[in-house]
């Protein structure tokens, strides 16, 4: 099976496993989403993460992060689809439900937190909006 959008299939993974109170899920494995999973862990919406290798295929194990019965992770959704990227400029990244949220962008330093992004004074790729 051919995966044409591998980030909005990682979303929704987590998306799901998170409204079904899972404690820890496993997507397959790109550096994207390795630098996806690092910054959500820098800015505490997952527990932890750790690539693994099974024979030839790459996957990564996400441990998600609860508040007691509440996920840390309410709402995440992707916002450049394959058919309509959206790319910003620096002064146009948004705060994201009033500071208390963050969106992911790709930036031509990397994979960064929109905050990162503001402060490098650098646009992209908006990817992700988490809250």
């Amino acid at each position: 099976m051919s995966v044409s959008d591998p980030v909005a299939d990682f979303i929704t993974v987590i998306r799901n496993a998170s409204k079904a109170k899972k404690s820890k899920v496993m997507t397959k494995s790109s550096k994207l989403l390795n630098s996806v999973c690092e910054i959500l862990k820098t800015e505490n919406y997952i527990e932890n993460y750790k690539p693994v290798d099974e024979g030839n295929k790459k996957f990564v194990r996400i441990h998600l992060k609860y508040n007691g019965e509440e996920a840390a992770i309410h709402h995440i959704s992707k916002v450049s689809k394959p058919g309509l990227r959206s790319y910003i400029p620096c002064k146009d990244i948004p705060v994201v439900l009033g500071g208390l949220g963050m969106s992911i962008l790709s930036t031509s330093k990397g994979i960064v937190s929109g905050k990162t992004a503001r402060k490098s004074k650098v646009g992209g790729e908006l990817l992700i909006k988490v809250w």
